[in-house]
């Protein structure tokens, strides 16, 4: 079969396997977005890989990997865009001190328990190829992680939108993401020029850019906007400008030298937050980039999460270890910086377990990481395990905590 037509097959099939076991984990409890991730897993060396070599081989060959990659960096680009549209200054109004504190302890916390982690961990799965700064970074960052977007689906299928806590839990992710995509924009400078005082030039551009985002773009953006407040609707040459910008952005930013996704993400944080503009651009573009696209970068990552590379008790119980410390500094950051603030225990127990959801934006870090070389396919899969479990145990340990399923309006 031709490459061409191979690519497409292998989409059919990913987008009706990631459906439908998608909306098996939907049926136990689980956000759509967990299936599609194991679906990933799934359609990779891992278990496909493992049954059937030879449909795998003929399904995913070394040809058409790269061009379903190029797909799923579409995919990531206009996925971070729409990340950075939903990031709302107002959202902070009334519980900015408490938001910030409680997002900035649940990285710093974590982020140090993976720097020491990486002492131990550097010498037996770093990839031999990057130098102990950048790893420990990325391993800090890799810990801290919260999944925004996958926090707020649970967070609506739990009720909880309309709660202190629940409006608490998307401010404090929302924060988390700013500051831990910030820490990364640093961690791949750094791989990038091999170290931290190599990297100061790159992460200078990167601040000079993101200043002319903030002022010179944005104030170009809001003719957008009072375009948009005179004709009530967006047109098709609107949004291609936007699309324009996103893809521009993510450019420049890929060429600074902190990564594609970043431009995306800051398009989307600049855009007007007029809420009818917001929800018209999402509704144009959410669907296809979460239906078509997003899927295929979930089996690209599971095209290289190999399981069977876990190959002894050792390395399980480095499995283990990672996923203990993952787990305690998310949930022990976020408990004891809530309780700071005099949050009852319940809601600062059920906050810490929410913090821990890192999913689909724990993925895109790792994929970073491995691209770079930052880690060994070994650890890549240790962490995507991590990654796969911690956001599983959001769901049904908010069941456990609140039995009736629904959380009191709580105020704090």
């Amino acid at each position: 079969m031709e490459t061409i037509a191979l690519v497409f097959l292998d989409v059919l099939v990913i987008i009706g396997v990631s459906r439908l076991i998608g909306i098996g984990f939907r049926f136990i409890g689980q956000p759509l977005v967990i299936g599609e991730i194991v679906a990933g897993v799934m359609l990779g060396p891992s278990f496909l890989g493992l049954i059937s070599p030879q449909a795998s081989a003929w399904l995913f060959p070394i040809t058409v990997v790269p061009l379903l990659n190029v797909l799923a960096q579409a995919g990531l680009i206009f996925f971070m865009f729409l990340i950075g549209l939903d990031l709302n200054p107002k959202h902070l109004k009334g519980q900015g001190d408490l938001a910030l504190l409680v997002s900035h302890v649940s990285i710093i916390v974590p982020f140090s328990l993976g720097i020491i982690l990486s002492i131990f961990l550097y010498p037996l799965l770093s990839s031999g190829e990057v130098n102990f700064t950048a790893f420990t970074l990325f391993m800090g960052v890799a810990m801290s992680i919260t999944a925004f977007p996958v926090l707020a689906r649970i967070i609506t299928e739990k009720n909880l939108q309309n709660t202190s806590l629940g409006s608490l839990a998307l401010t404090c992710a929302a924060v988390d993401d700013i500051t831990a995509w910030c820490l990364l924009a640093v961690a791949i400078a750094v791989v990038n020029t091999n170290s931290m005082i190599a990297a100061i030039p790159t992460i200078l551009f990167a601040a000079i850019y993101v200043c002319l985002m903030l002022t010179v773009a944005r104030t170009l953006l809001q003719k957008l906007d009072a375009h948009y407040e005179r004709t009530k609707k967006l047109s098709q040459s609107a949004l291609a400008l936007i699309y324009m910008g996103v893809l521009g952005s993510a450019l420049i930013t890929e060429l600074i030298g902190i990564h594609l996704i970043f431009g995306a993400f800051l398009f989307g944080v600049i855009m007007p937050k007029n809420e009818d503009l917001m929800r018209e651009i999402s509704l144009k573009t959410e669907e296809f980039v979460l239906i078509f696209l997003l899927p295929i970068f979930f089996v690209y990552s599971g095209l290289r999460t190999q399981i069977g590379l876990l190959n002894s008790l050792e390395l399980w119980l480095i499995s283990g270890l990672i996923l203990l410390v993952a787990i305690a500094g998310k949930y022990l950051g976020t408990y004891a910086a809530a309780r700071a603030f005099n949050i009852p225990k319940r809601e600062a127990s059920t906050l810490g377990w929410l913090m821990n959801t890192r999913g689909l934006t724990e993925l895109i870090v790792l994929n970073i990481g491995l691209n770079l070389k930052v880690i060994s396919p070994l650890l890549f899969t240790m962490l995507v395990i991590m990654a796969l479990v911690t956001t599983f145990m959001a769901s049904p340990i908010l069941d456990f905590i609140y039995k009736k399923g629904t959380v009191k309006l709580v105020k704090f």
